[in-house]
């Protein structure tokens, strides 16, 4: 319903300027290209990689420690007694929570971070395609994903021009 609404707008909207004689120009933004492809964005991936390579660590060692604990179990089942063969049972079941838990934290930080990283870069690329909408004239600009458009010709597509002037702009702050 949202995507036929906004036709009918841009097609209103198109019909407003061609009755008064004016140029549309019309541009489309690919978010997540600008996002992956920017120096900022390729850093950001980096650095939540780094993160997320670092707690893959600390969870492959809490792995170890589990299945250490089970061999051991599982070994000395037919010697231990029932409440020795208990107290181990829930050792490993509470650590194996503890290894959830660590887990769902673990990747709960990562998506925070990932979160936070993408909208402090979105809040700057939305300026930057404000600059190019208003300096190249610019009537509408869409957002690739967000508008359904389904096809378009490559000419309207200026997203290599927000990704370099973003990477300028964020160099120049530094």
């Amino acid at each position: 319903m949202k995507k036929v609404f906004l036709f009918i707008l841009v097609v209103a909207f198109a019909w407003t300027f061609n009755a008064d004689g004016a140029d549309l120009k019309i541009g489309y933004v690919d978010f997540n290209k600008a996002l992956n492809e920017s120096d900022e964005g390729m850093r950001a991936v980096k650095n939540v990689e780094d993160i997320a390579s670092s707690k893959k660590t600390i969870i492959k060692g809490k792995e170890t420690e589990m299945d250490k604990l089970r061999e051991e179990l599982e070994k000395q089942t037919a010697v231990l007694t029932p409440e020795s063969k208990k107290e181990k049972e829930d050792q490993l079941n509470k650590l194996y929570r503890g290894y959830q838990r660590m887990l769902k934290d673990f990747n709960e930080e990562i998506q925070k971070k990932q979160a936070d990283v993408s909208k402090e870069i979105q809040k700057v690329l939305l300026d930057v395609i404000q600059e190019i909408g208003k300096e190249e004239g610019y009537s509408i600009v869409f957002e690739k994903g967000v508008s359904g458009i389904l096809f378009s010709k490559d000419e309207y597509d200026i997203t290599d021009k927000v990704v370099k002037k973003y990477n300028e702009m964020t160099k120049a702050k530094k």
